[in-house]
């Protein structure tokens, strides 16, 4: 019966160190340069819409154009929360 014990508490530890290693990857490669890459594209996006007086990068939508580039920005701020 001891024996079973020490068995299953090795297997366990075995499927816990696992897990662990499965959480801890580091990310693939291009997952950085996408984070940023959002990142600089909603800064890019509000940046054109000021300089250019709400005429780009899509005139129909006005004032929602500020939305859209904090949207975008967000997305790359949400991947530095998975960043490892």
């Amino acid at each position: 019966m001891a024996k079973e014990k020490k068995t299953t508490a090795s297997t366990s530890r075995a499927s816990q160190s696992e897990t662990r290693s499965a959480e801890n990857r580091p990310n693939p490669v291009w997952f950085k340069p996408v984070m940023f890459g959002f990142m600089l594209l909603g800064l890019a996006w509000i940046i054109v819409f000021y300089v250019s007086q709400s005429v780009y990068p899509v005139p129909a939508l006005h004032s929602w154009n500020i939305l859209i580039g904090f949207g975008i920005m967000f997305i790359g701020f949400l991947m530095t929360t998975r960043w490892r």
